[in-house]
């Protein structure tokens, strides 16, 4: 159970009144000193007097690893109240690594034992809560921001290609002014070298967002060659999130993104949106160029701020971005800023010279939109549209859970063509129920306890929602409307999975059952995902799998159900020599059980009956199950 609680951790993600939270102000058990007993004689006396003289020197070991596991249990609260869940992940990681990899054995001293089920109750409170507001709250994965790695190499300078620069920049047009410096080289050998795999990626991401780019820069004013900005900053990714919390194509920092109208909240993060961002990022830079006269500047501030580059014009008198760059008064990132998007914009306009040329570009996504005002979750959005929710996830990258905002409205995007499949689909669900119910399209095999089963709901609630005549038997390929209670959730519809597919080259006698199992995916998403019908892979090559980014919710559920329940009996095992072992990356079932002395059975009886091992969870070894 513990085990499932920490791997689930991730996806816990809910902002709620602090009232129905664990207590914020809750502490380690209060230690209180027992007077020693009256000394009988003088031995006695010394014997005491040297134990107490002990006791000073050395302090208690116990209370110090409960202090620091407390401090680091209570920033995770913070954390997750402020809705920063991945820094509350890693300070519950902490507080539970302090407490299992300890000299210290939780089950030889009280009070460690106190804080562990303290700390495992305050965490599974979180998760309670997470569930009982709908599964639509794993947060969104972000990418890393490729400005970040260009921003830590540096590049000798190749006098051959400066030269050879120099001149394919006299021939390029661009409305922005263009330098053949040092710096600029550097990263021209960069863009050609190590870094090309990045330079080509951004390029064909380019051809996704050109058009609206260009369209909006037109719109606002300023020069169409700043779309280099976002190329250098981002690749043109959304969901890219820089080392200093910088977000979105644009990379805008929150302060600076909510000056300009892009709104942040639990649900939503603008900054993430293409088009509301580049119209900000428009503006911003508009507004820095009208400031400081000069485009270099007006980028060197966009990275660093408007204070930081005139304090710098003031230190030094120069309103010049190369006079600043040699003197050495802009931070380092902001130095190389200008240059690496010079060399990106260099090479982008000249692309036979650097062998880029045979990028091929995406294509602009065409979508839908529809306003709606009810949270409704992704899949669901997904089933009605016979889509997959990351294809849903990559139309609408602003939003940060798998279920659109409560009590506002939303611009949903949907797949070119589907609008009016959506909202006649839509219709036959409750509005109450649209972070909760499922469309269901029958399968062969398929029958009305089977679905029933899958989904945790009864088969009486499916006969009633879609006016059945209660048969067992079910037409392939009809859909069902499947009413989920609240908080239950089947597995293979709980769990989040990456938006980006592995291609996986079929085997001869691989099937469906063998692909997942592979993965670690339910066989149901796999058909989905490659549009298949039964269990059979004959005639497919490739098929494609997104591969699993939080854990099982049917385990958080059960985890959470049977923590009451299992308590005691999990502190009668303590007796039995039960230990705890974090899972390590590689790891199975069986290697586990064999490096404890134990068997398969009872690691699935200890935790829950695990069906999937990630790295970080903790397990409850147990006894060997004879």
């Amino acid at each position: 159970m513990v085990a499932l609680v920490l791997g689930s951790i991730a996806c816990q993600t809910a902002q709620r009144p602090a009232a129905l939270l664990p207590s914020g102000k809750s502490s380690a058990p209060t230690l209180s000193a027992t007077p020693a007993p009256a000394p009988q004689s003088d031995a006695d006396a010394k014997t005491v007097a040297a134990a107490q003289s002990q006791n000073e020197v050395q302090p208690d070991s116990v209370a110090e690893l409960i202090a620091q596991v407390e401090k680091e249990y209570q920033i995770g609260q913070d954390n997750y109240r402020a809705g920063h869940l991945e820094a509350a992940k890693e300070n519950f990681d902490r507080a539970f690594n302090l407490l299992l990899g300890s000299s210290l054995d939780v089950r030889s001293d009280e009070r460690l034992q106190q804080e562990f089920d303290r700390v495992l109750d305050g965490i599974n409170g979180l998760e309670l809560q997470a569930l009982q507001e709908g599964d639509g709250f794993a947060q969104q994965k972000s990418e890393p921001a490729p400005i970040d790695e260009a921003n830590e190499v540096t590049f000798p300078v190749d006098q051959n290609l400066k030269a050879k620069a120099e001149a394919e920049v006299k021939a390029t047009h661009s409305d922005l002014p263009l330098m053949m410096t040092d710096p600029v080289v550097g990263y021209i050998s960069y863009f050609s070298t190590r870094g090309r795999g990045t330079l080509e990626r951004a390029l064909a991401r380019s051809g996704r967002y050109q058009e609206m780019i260009q369209r909006v820069l037109k719109e606002e004013g300023v020069p169409q060659d700043l779309i280099y900005l976002a190329q250098a900053e981002s690749g043109f990714h959304p969901l890219a999130l820089s080392r200093a919390g910088a977000r979105g194509m644009w990379q805008f920092m929150a302060s600076r993104a909510k000056g300009y109208g892009l709104e942040r909240d639990w649900w939503v993060d603008e900054r993430q949106d293409p088009e509301k961002s580049t119209r900000a990022a428009a503006h911003h830079l508009k507004d820095l160029y009208n400031e400081f006269g000069d485009w270099y500047l007006a980028m060197a501030a966009y990275n660093s701020g408007p204070g930081t580059v005139q304090n710098a014009v003031k230190r030094t008198g120069y309103a010049d971005y190369w006079q600043l760059y040699q003197r050495n008064v802009l931070p380092k990132e902001t130095r190389n800023y200008v240059p690496i998007i010079l060399a990106v914009t260099i090479m982008a306009k000249n692309p036979e010279q650097y062998g880029l040329d045979r990028v091929v570009t995406e294509k602009p996504v065409p979508y839908d939109a529809v306003n709606i005002d009810y949270p409704v979750d992704l899949r669901l959005v997904a089933e009605c549209v016979d889509a997959s929710a990351s294809t849903l996830q990559d139309l609408n990258p602003s939003l940060l859970r798998l279920t659109t905002p409560k009590d506002r409205e939303f611009e949903l995007h949907l797949p070119a063509g589907t609008k009016d499949r959506y909202l006649s689909a839509i219709t036959a669900i409750p509005p109450d129920m649209r972070v909760w119910w499922r469309y269901h399209k029958v399968a062969p095999g398929d029958t009305l306890s089977s679905v029933a089963r899958s989904f945790h709901t009864s088969r009486q609630a499916i006969v009633q929602s879609n006016n059945l005549d209660g048969d067992e038997s079910l037409r392939v390929e009809s859909e069902l409307i499947i009413p989920v209670a609240p908080g239950k959730h089947p597995a293979d519809e709980v769990a989040s999975y990456s938006r980006r597919a592995t291609t996986y080259k079929v085997r001869k006698g691989d099937t469906v059952q063998t692909v997942a199992d592979n993965f670690g995916v339910p066989p149901s998403m796999v058909r989905r995902w490659n549009h298949l019908k039964g269990d059979s892979v004959r005639g497919r090559r490739v098929l494609y799998v997104h591969l699993p980014v939080a854990p099982d919710a049917s385990e958080r559920r059960q985890a959470v159900a049977s923590k009451s329940k299992s308590k005691n009996k999990l502190q009668a095992k303590a007796s039995k020599s039960v230990v705890h072992h974090k899972v390590q990356r590689g790891e199975t079932l069986y290697s586990i059980a064999k490096s404890h002395n134990t068997t398969v059975d009872a690691l699935k009886e200890n935790n829950g009956n695990l069906a999937n091992l990630r790295p970080g969870m903790v397990l409850v070894i147990g006894s060997p199950t004879r």
